[in-house]
């Protein structure tokens, strides 16, 4: 179940909204501090977390599901639009394009979280690597409405890595992120950092968010052993004067 982009949108206007932007988004800068000559694709609604890579690359984009909606991206009128519109998540990018994708309000709104990962993969780069961030099923943002993490569909630790393994996309990092009581008091506004920083050591297991990297893997086959060739094509020889009719029936006499 997508929310509407333009709850999304008004939910990241608001001060709780900017608190996540910088909290959740220096998790991802620190994972990916270096974008480069690389190519970036956030996919459900990232587009707060995307806007510091604008002066890191050129190559920028922001996939919006049809159930949510989209709109323009960034706002700046001088800046040209990169956001699009996805059907049934599908991507509309040729395989082994894109270098970084960042999954946020994403994978557990999905009616077909399977299908989404499948695309993730088909259009990764060898070595390309994707960035998960979920609701963690063990904290107290998944059980809270004051924020779209309250929405969707959680997951524990275990269930987000086998997820991604079994989609062939191998954990390289594991992070959480909102150690900060889900609420829009102002003096835990304030303090947010101080609370993100005791929380990460006092209470990790309860994090309102699970943020995960993950590798494309490639698998390529495994050449056959010269030496097996040859054993399988060795020719039998049978004693002078025996028919191989003959050698058959005297095996099962």
């Amino acid at each position: 179940m997508y929310l509407d982009v333009a709850h999304l949108k008004e939910f990241y206007d608001l001060p709780l909204g900017r608190m996540l932007r910088v909290l959740v988004g220096s998790r991802v800068n620190m994972l990916w501090p270096e974008m480069r000559g690389r190519s970036l694709l956030g996919v459900g609604y990232a587009a707060p977390y995307l806007r510091p890579y604008l002066k890191k690359t050129n190559r920028v984009f922001a996939g919006m599901p049809a159930a949510q909606g989209v709109v323009k991206w960034p706002r700046e009128v001088e800046i040209p639009n990169k956001a699009f519109l996805m059907e049934n998540g599908q991507l509309p990018f040729p395989d082994s394009c894109i270098d970084r994708i960042l999954l946020v309000h994403s994978l557990e709104m999905a009616g077909q979280p399977g299908e989404l990962l499948d695309e993730v993969y088909r259009v990764l780069s060898p070595g390309g690597r994707v960035i998960v961030i979920v609701p963690n099923r063990r904290g107290a943002w998944a059980r809270s409405e004051v924020s779209p993490f309250g929405y969707g569909r959680p997951y524990s630790r275990p269930q987000l890595d086998n997820f991604l393994s079994n989609h062939h996309l191998s954990v390289v990092s594991r992070e959480e992120a909102l150690f900060v009581p889900p609420t829009n008091s102002k003096l835990v506004l304030k303090n947010a950092r101080s609370f993100e920083n005791l929380g990460a050591v006092a209470w990790p297991a309860f994090a309102g968010l699970l943020v995960t990297e993950a590798e494309k893997q490639v698998y390529r086959g495994i050449p056959l052993k010269a030496s097996r060739v040859a054993r399988v094509l060795r020719p039998v020889f049978l004693p002078e004067g025996k028919t191989a009719g003959a050698q058959v029936r005297t095996r099962y006499e």
